[in-house]
């Protein structure tokens, strides 16, 4: 090879070796432009996986009492729950009805509100709606519209409409209706991928062991523990507790006026099948109680495998919601309220009408807070759900919250507001006089009576509220009118919201704005009469007002919000001052002494109690006749004590229980209970342990039951009935020959 040819065969390796580092350069490049600058989104190609997030729930807080003893808790239980997406290409009617047989064998029964009865002999289905049930119907109206029928669609149509929408042709008729309840309640409940379906709840652990065994079978059925609610004094309160229960479909899909929808609950973070707080404090304090809910994150690839499982938030549980009342105090009243109706009705009412219903409330004077607030007859918590029916049935209506929502004629209770309106205002003094001869004659062809037991003759307003005047009050109450002595009603609590967390009845006090108003009425409403008509808890604000001297603070059954894991008290209810009456001189004095004398005219232990009580009993008549003229009585009653440096008030009312008098013993209970708990002798069923205390101290003679009455409410035993005694009698205020009387 000559000098020349050498030379070009190493120009032309030179190019190679330059065009080959070239290209090399390139390839390399590229790989780095691959892995380091688009490495991610090719990696994610080459995985494709998707992330499917579920909701844990988080366990619902306590309500406890003012020690700390639970009274509502959440305890563990299973749910059989259906996952979509680990179900993959499972046929699913095939695996309903593996689940559904599996339940069956345990005894259980599984979601499904189709209010669509199995099959007759014939093949027919009938709709098993109730008639009289407003819930029932709005659902049965609900299911023709969620399936696109018209509501004269028969169970027939509904059926038919459910085999076709689902391909249930080929399953037996009874299957049909099982397995067509089933799709609609997952239809209700947005069965998918990416939420799961509740198919059963709250199992035994049979059926949790039973799931679990034939697992390789049923691939996305889970078995999920969740918090179910548990009252542990299931008779402690249930009327102000309230209960939870699941989310209804009109709460998750509101529709208004304008028929624009929103789901209020969902944006809220709920899903569609939670629990949530429905009445009483555990719905008021939802907020609290729920706590937050954790995550669980399921990966699936792109052939439909699940690559990883994991809890990606915490579920954080409720707050605890702490309560004013003892619960021991609270079962002491209770049955305190049900052993005073007990004996109302052994001694006084031995006729064929009975006391079968009362309310008993006791308040802090301090600061307003709770202390109890009973209701007789009552119901147990626990069997709410189970027992619904029998509760609602009855005649004596155990469910209703009279200690809120009762609304009574007040009576006599009434006259010490009427009192001091009357001293605040410059009215009266405590020198005034009435004369009092059993009739009052300031109207023609109207003179309503008094008893005058125990008293005639020029009465002050110490006096009159002692023996319960009528013709001091009637006389006192035309000269104020009712618009100022309302006024001052009001600012002490009666006639108005008490300011507690839960719903309450607002009650009305006699108005020159009521339609049946005539000037008469003015004279009645004095003494308790006419129109007005409060409730209990009201009856015990006021007489806590009383006895502080006019201030009236916001009643209340909450006490603080508690960390749940430490706690900690995150927010402390305070008392909160809600009216005032700037009183003159010694008008509530004036009222307290009147008040402390009361006892003293009523056969029984209150009037030898160790501390003087200050009361005032009230007998208002119903408007119901046991023979012309004679109405059924009602026993109210409003106390404080100790009468010189108060602690608690009592508001009462025994429904058909006569005479106010009758309820002095209760009051006395009560007290009893109180001081036992003030001093460690009050046991955890609500009785008071052997430990003497002062209240422990009466006699034998003093706690037996009263068998006679005396004093102002007795006296009407051989009086003519008062004329009006409730909203509804108010026509009948002012007929000849009948009287007002009220003691």
């Amino acid at each position: 090879m000559n000098q020349e040819e050498r030379k070009t065969a190493i120009r032309r390796m030179r190019v190679l070796v330059a065009a080959a580092c070239i290209l090399m350069l390139l390839y390399g490049l590229r790989l780095i432009f691959l892995q380091l600058v688009n490495g991610d989104d090719f990696k994610s190609q080459a995985t494709n996986t998707t992330d499917y997030k579920f909701t844990v729930t988080a366990a619902r807080g306590d309500i406890v009492d003012s020690r700390g003893e639970r009274i509502a808790t959440s305890v563990t239980g299973y749910n059989v729950v259906l996952n979509k997406l680990l179900m993959g290409d499972e046929d699913l009617d095939g695996m309903l009805q593996k689940i559904v047989e599996l339940l069956r064998a345990n005894g259980e029964s599984w979601n499904d509100t189709l209010l669509i009865s199995q099959p007759d002999a014939a093949g027919n289905y009938t709709f098993t709606a109730e008639e009289g049930s407003t819930r029932d119907q709005k659902a049965l109206a609900a299911m023709k519209d969620n399936l696109g029928l018209q509501q004269y669609a028969t169970a027939n149509d509904v059926m038919e409409k459910l085999v076709e929408d689902y391909d249930l042709a080929s399953y037996p008729l009874s299957w049909q209706r099982t397995l067509g309840g089933i799709h609609y309640e997952m239809q209700l409940q947005a069965f998918s991928n990416v939420n799961n379906f509740i198919m059963a709840e709250n199992v035994s652990e049979a059926t949790v062991a039973t799931i679990k065994e034939h697992s390789l079978s049923l691939p996305g059925v889970e078995i999920v523990e969740t918090s179910t609610r548990s009252y542990e004094q299931s008779t402690v309160l249930p009327h102000v507790l309230g209960r939870v229960g699941k989310i209804t479909a009109e709460k998750w899909k509101v529709t208004d006026e304008n028929g624009q929808t929103t789901y209020p609950l969902r944006e809220k973070g709920y899903n569609m099948n939670d629990i949530i707080g429905i009445s009483g404090l555990e719905s008021a304090y939802e907020d609290e109680l729920r706590g937050k809910d954790g995550v669980e994150t399921i990966t699936r690839n792109s052939d439909g495998v699940i690559v990883d499982t994991a809890l990606t938030t915490v579920p954080e549980p409720g707050h605890t919601v702490q309560l004013t009342i003892d619960s021991r105090f609270q079962k002491a009243v209770d049955k305190a309220l049900a052993e005073n109706i007990d004996m109302i009705n052994r001694v006084y009412n031995t006729g064929s009408m009975k006391a079968a219903a009362g309310a008993a409330v006791v308040l802090d004077v301090k600061d307003g807070s709770v202390l109890a607030a009973s209701n007789y007859p009552s119901f147990d918590q626990n069997l709410y759900a189970t027992q619904y029916s029998e509760y609602s049935a009855d005649e004596s209506l155990p469910l209703f919250n009279r200690a809120l929502q009762g609304l009574y004629t007040p009576g006599s209770t009434f006259k010490p507001a009427v009192a001091v309106a009357a001293l605040d205002s410059g009215l009266i003094n405590q020198y005034s006089t009435v004369f009092c001869n059993g009739v009052y004659t300031f109207y023609k062809g109207y003179s309503p009576r008094c008893t005058r037991h125990g008293h005639s003759g020029n009465i002050d307003v110490v006096t009159a509220i002692k023996w319960s005047c009528n013709v001091f009050f009637y006389d006192v109450g035309r000269r104020l009118t009712s618009d100022v002595y309302d006024a001052y009603a009001y600012k002490l609590g009666l006639g108005q919201r008490t300011g507690v967390e839960v719903s309450e009845a607002v009650g009305h006090l006699t108005s020159k704005n009521d339609s049946n108003y005539m000037e008469s009425l003015d004279v009645q409403a004095a003494i308790g009469q006419g129109n007005t008509v409060v409730t209990p808890i009201q009856l015990a604000t006021y007489a806590a007002a009383l006895a502080n001297n006019g201030v009236r603070y916001r009643t209340h059954f909450v006490k603080a919000i508690l960390d749940s894991n430490t706690g900690e008290v995150l927010k402390e209810t305070q008392p909160e001052i809600m009216d005032v009456i700037e009183a003159t001189g010694n008008t509530f004095e004036l009222v307290r002494q009147g008040m402390k004398q009361v006892p003293s005219t009523v056969t029984g232990k209150i009037g030898s109690y160790p501390y003087a009580i200050a009361c005032k009993t009230g007998t208002p008549q119903r408007s119901e006749t046991y023979a012309p003229g004679k109405h059924y009585l009602n026993a109210m009653m409003v106390a404080y004590l100790p009468a010189d440096d108060p602690q608690i008030a009592i508001g009462i009312s025994i429904e058909y229980g006569g005479y106010g008098a009758r309820t002095g013993d209760l009051v006395v209970d009560i007290a009893n209970a109180y001081f036992a708990m003030q001093d460690g002798t009050l046991n955890e069923d609500g009785t008071i342990g052997k430990q003497e205390t002062a209240a422990d101290s009466t006699s034998a003679a003093q706690t037996a039951p009263a068998q006679t009455e005396t004093g102002a409410d007795a006296a009407a035993d051989t009086a003519t009935d008062p004329a009006a005694g409730t909203t509804d009698a108010a026509q009948e205020t002012a007929p000849a020959g009948q009287d007002a009387l009220d003691n």
